[in-house]
């Protein structure tokens, strides 16, 4: 478990937050749609912890430390070493937690978490220019805006403009050693 001296704690996810995350999903529709889709059934979660098992993505829960209530999650997807040293996010808050702060919390653990522990040099958030919610986040976390992808995800049936937000680690940055010299 991954804790931080905040009001949050970063849990991985596991096959036994099922039910949680699946009822929690079910409940932020509203908040959810049309930016993103998370699995809401059971068989449609265990497909996407799946993605989880190679290291090339890991995924978190964010608790409220207090209570234990799962407030959001985030992943860190795509993690590619090499000269790129980097990866993309992915998170989203839980209705019954949205607006108390924890999503801004938990983000700044995951990045903490990314350039110390996992050692990534870059992390970008691709966001939907409406949802301005998720890019207030990113605005107050740091991340410097790097254009427009057209069509970039699809989501919600259809493919959706993104823009591509960016935060590299703080120097002095110690390197994963896939780092190639030369």
């Amino acid at each position: 478990m991954l804790t931080m001296p905040s009001r949050i704690e970063l849990r991985p996810l596991a096959l036994s937050d099922q039910e949680e995350f699946c009822t929690l999903v079910r409940a932020s529709s509203e908040l959810h749609q049309p930016w993103m889709q998370l699995p809401s059934a059971a068989e449609d979660f265990q497909v996407w912890m799946r993605r989880f098992e190679d290291g090339t993505n890991q995924g978190f829960l964010i608790r409220v430390r207090e209570t234990g209530a799962a407030a959001g999650m985030v992943n860190i997807n795509s993690i590619i070493r090499g000269r790129y040293q980097g990866a993309s996010l992915g998170y989203a808050a839980f209705a019954p937690s949205a607006g108390h702060g924890y999503m801004t919390e938990g983000l700044t653990a995951t990045l903490q978490y990314a350039f110390t522990d996992l050692r990534l040099h870059r992390l970008e958030a691709n966001i939907q220019p409406a949802n301005t919610a998720s890019l207030a986040v990113v605005r107050r976390l740091g991340f410097r805006y790097e254009g427009l992808s057209p069509d970039y995800l699809y989501i919600d049936g259809g493919w959706r403009d993104h823009e591509r937000w960016a935060i590299t680690a703080p120097s002095p940055w110690t390197p994963d050693r896939s780092l190639p010299e030369v």
